[in-house]
């Protein structure tokens, strides 16, 4: 026997349609190339998008072809998103740091039929386009003033005079939606083919309590980019809600963030850890105030316990400490307190806030060992992490080989993981990342984050380099903060009785900065390939 309830397909559509519907007023807000700052509302992004979704089809964009955007945070491109998802074609985001032949790559293997693309991104489409033979034309999101070069076709031109009465969500609520690649960091780029159903679940589970916990009287910042696993749902759950949206553009340096954190009474935003500590950095430099912001997402990477004490201790601004990536839509875990942490004060509240969090509803984690065995919930006993559910990927888009699942339906998220007996994750490292000294492993991420805690420290990075008795030993790498001296003992000393001390890195070397990736995160590939023939020099360590 079948439930008697209205058939109601999960199509992302729906959620631009309630922002309009029930909070078609409230702002939407973006910092253009310029500087300035552009006002819309949802109402009108709707209305936009709509138009978007018609000038498609006069272009004969159908259901199910690629269109890809090159693009930062701002209105057009939000309305581009759900113009290209809402008629059924997928929205391709394209990450415009990447190089360009590895844009091209991407491209060609999405088999994309246009790009929208910010004039910013000018310099890159132009080494790209010519490498991409399926692409058949760009279309710039600005007005015909901000053409590069004074040429090619304008957006506001492109779907002006376009009915704004599309039909949007005429089809399976399986149907794909949206196409996101990882970065690549071993072999080439994996695309992530999501649909309708698991992108509006990912913006249903992020408006849990436990999760993002948006309302409609928040102004969130989503510094995190669109073209980063979904922008961490952003899109999806403030419409969802009728939150104010502030959408920062290129411009995520620290002064810029918090010029708009002030100006618009920002109370919720999101982050990798390195945007964070340019604002701190920032504010330390400046004496700057934070006023209205009560709370910050930070995930993509682990989260130093500097930053989260500056927030907290300083600012009085909660940290929310979460984890994800690209193949979870990007829900994985989220650092809320249970029953059982909520009384924990001081120390023992932040050491568990530095965890990563609990799954919410709708996803399932488990850790194994190299055999697949399942590990104990003890908190202690690091394994694979291993994540199930109806917004993780089963498949890479156009692999040979279908299927990326064990025998009971867990993708490996190829990060190294314990969890304790209250469901609480935390990262130790990513497997590629993780140091083996003498059959005993070494957090690089631990390491990262204490030392990231010094004073004089910017950034810092850890890498093991091989050994002829231990197997692997690390590496620390340091990027002092502007007009700062110290010396390879001072770090040492910094951490010493803080880690195991056959945990205390051999050498520390100083450089000027540290290699980002396309995603903000530390490139540690681009650090083995730097300090490849590295030896060192110092005696060896009590192991």
């Amino acid at each position: 026997m079948l439930g008697l309830m209205q058939d109601w397909s999960l199509t992302v559509d729906k959620l631009i349609d309630r922002a309009a519907a029930w909070h078609g007023d409230r702002e939407v807000v973006s910092r253009e190339a310029d500087g300035s700052l552009s006002r819309t509302s949802y109402a009108e992004v709707r209305l936009r998008a709509k138009q978007v979704t018609a000038a498609l089809q006069a272009q004969g964009i159908a259901l199910g072809d690629r269109v890809a955007t090159l693009a930062f945070n701002g209105a057009r491109h939000l309305e581009a998103w759900y113009g290209i998802m809402g008629m059924g074609a997928v929205c391709h985001t394209l990450n415009p740091r990447l190089f360009p032949e590895q844009i091209a790559w991407i491209v060609n293997h999405a088999g994309d039929r246009l790009i929208l693309a910010d004039p910013i991104c000018a310099p890159v489409l132009k080494a790209v386009l010519p490498l991409c033979p399926t692409v058949e034309g760009v279309i710039w999101l600005c007005d015909r003033d901000g053409l590069p070069g004074g040429e090619g076709l304008a957006y506001d031109s492109w779907i002006a005079g376009h009915a704004t009465d599309a039909v949007w969500g005429d089809f399976d609520e399986n149907t794909a939606c949206g196409l996101c690649y990882t970065s690549g960091t071993t072999g080439d780029p994996k695309g992530v083919l999501y649909s309708h159903r698991s992108n509006t679940l990912t913006g249903m589970i992020a408006m849990q309590a436990d999760m993002m916990a948006p309302v409609a009287t928040d102004v969130i910042l989503p510094i995190v980019p669109m073209f980063h696993a979904n922008g961490w749902a952003v899109p999806f759950f403030a419409p969802g809600v009728g939150a104010k949206l502030v959408l920062p553009g290129p411009r995520l340096d620290g002064a810029s963030v918090h010029e708009l954190l002030e100006s618009e009474a920002v109370t919720f935003a999101a982050a990798v850890p390195t945007v964070w500590m340019g604002l701190l950095q920032h504010l330390e430099t400046t004496g700057g105030a934070i006023t209205s912001l009560k709370r910050v997402l930070i995930g993509g990477a682990a989260c130093p316990p500097a930053i989260m004490r500056a927030f907290s201790e300083r600012y009085g601004v909660e940290v929310v400490h979460s984890w994800g990536m690209t193949e979870t839509s990007p829900a994985g875990s989220m650092g809320r307190p249970v029953a059982a942490t909520a009384h924990l004060t001081g120390e023992e509240r932040f050491a568990q806030r530095m965890k990563q969090g609990r799954p919410p509803f709708g996803i399932d984690l488990k850790v194994v060992d190299e055999a697949g065995n399942r590990l104990p919930h003890d908190g202690r006993t690091p394994g694979r992490l291993m994540v199930k559910g109806p917004t993780v990927a089963r498949a890479y888009y156009g692999a040979a080989d279908f299927s990326i699942l064990d025998q009971e339906g867990f993708f490996d998220t190829g990060d190294v993981a314990t969890i304790d007996r209250l469901g609480f994750v935390r990262i130790t490292d990513r497997a590629k990342d993780v140091i083996k000294s003498g059959g005993e492993w070494i957090s690089s991420v631990d390491l990262e984050n204490l030392m990231a805690g010094h004073d004089k420290v910017q950034l810092a990075a850890v890498i093991g380099l091989p050994h002829p008795k231990w197997d692997e030993r690390p590496l620390m790498i340091v990027a002092l903060k502007p007009g700062e001296t110290a010396t390879s003992q001072e770090m040492l000393d910094f951490l010493e009785g803080k880690i195991a001390k056959w945990w205390t890195p051999d050498e520390v070397v100083f450089v000027d900065s540290i290699p980002l990736n396309a995603t903000g995160k530390i490139d540690k590939k681009a650090l083995r390939v730097q300090f490849a023939g590295y030896r060192f020099s110092v005696p060896e360590p009590v192991q």
